[in-house]
């Protein structure tokens, strides 16, 4: 690439003002400018319509679609492309101000298709402990420790090349399935001969809000469903599935030791998920 690479960041949006008014401060923020922004707007109303307003200064596409859908949301927004980079912030995240420009470096000087990163706090505390601490190339069986969409930045050769996000998957999917739709589209480039690499000091500031001991476990099945419908989908050796599953039953009997029943339970959730999310792969291979 000659010169700084220009960016396209497809934001799919439905039911939020305030938090997506914080997103664009942050990418109003950017010491690297050279960056459109693609809003999938798919409220009914004109929620988003004096929001975007404030931010005349900033290069918007904005699309309107009815269809709910995280993923639907995202194959239309791939239908109007024309950057170097494309990325993929999620309506409640922020940018710290350098990071455009960090990602633009490091590409600049690495020979790979993509660039995966981290979420933390405004604090910088990890938003997920799933999450490596070093720094490596992705494949198959660390991508679960490094996927995710809010830090995801893929030339866009290879998000053209990798075919659009699967709809049964993710968030509005109307499927059980309403997370991993990154992680799906990751491993379908890894198979394909991408090359991605992992960067922990790439950090997009997403936390999680605090949740009861029972969002915990629903949020911990809904989580664990999926990641065992994909190592099913994507014919995973039996040692990583057996690995994907000892490790949540030994958290859950850690918890139990510690007499921490949210913890333990919040394990037990994610082992049944994996289980019922392998079994229903499976059976639709």
């Amino acid at each position: 690439m000659s010169g700084p690479p220009t960016f396209d960041l497809v934001l799919a949006t439905v039911g939020r003002s305030g938090p997506v008014t914080t997103l664009l401060e942050s990418l109003q923020a950017q010491t690297l400018p050279a960056f459109r922004l693609i809003v999938v707007d798919q409220n009914h109303d004109d929620l988003l319509g004096p929001v975007l307003a404030d931010f005349a200064s900033l290069d918007i596409l904005r699309l309107r679609t009815p269809s709910l859908g995280l993923s639907h949301a995202r194959n239309l927004a791939l239908q109007h492309l024309r950057a170097e980079i494309v990325a993929f912030p999620d309506d409640d995240c922020a940018y710290p101000p350098d990071l455009l420009e960090r990602v633009a470096a490091a590409l600049g000087r690495a020979d790979v298709d993509g660039i995966l990163g981290r979420t933390a706090d405004p604090a910088g505390r990890p938003a997920s402990r799933r999450f490596a601490t070093v720094a490596a190339r992705v494949d198959r069986e660390s991508v679960w420790r490094c996927g995710n969409s809010a830090s995801m930045f893929m030339r866009r050769g290879l998000v053209d090349g990798g075919g659009p996000f699967d709809e049964s998957l993710g968030l509005g999917s109307g499927t059980p399935q309403e997370q991993g739709e990154e992680i799906d589209f990751l491993i379908r480039a890894l198979d394909s001969g991408a090359r991605i690499v992992y960067d922990p000091d790439l950090v997009v500031f997403h936390a999680d809000p605090p949740r009861s001991a029972r969002a915990r476990r629903a949020a911990a099945a809904r989580a664990g469903l999926t990641v065992g419908f994909l190592l099913a989908r994507h014919r995973y050796p039996t040692r990583t599935v057996a690995r994907m599953l000892v490790r949540p039953a030994g958290g859950a009997l850690l918890g139990l030791v510690r007499l921490d029943a949210a913890t333990a339970c919040a394990h037990a959730a994610t082992l049944r998920g994996r289980l019922r999310g392998y079994a229903a792969g499976r059976s639709r291979r």
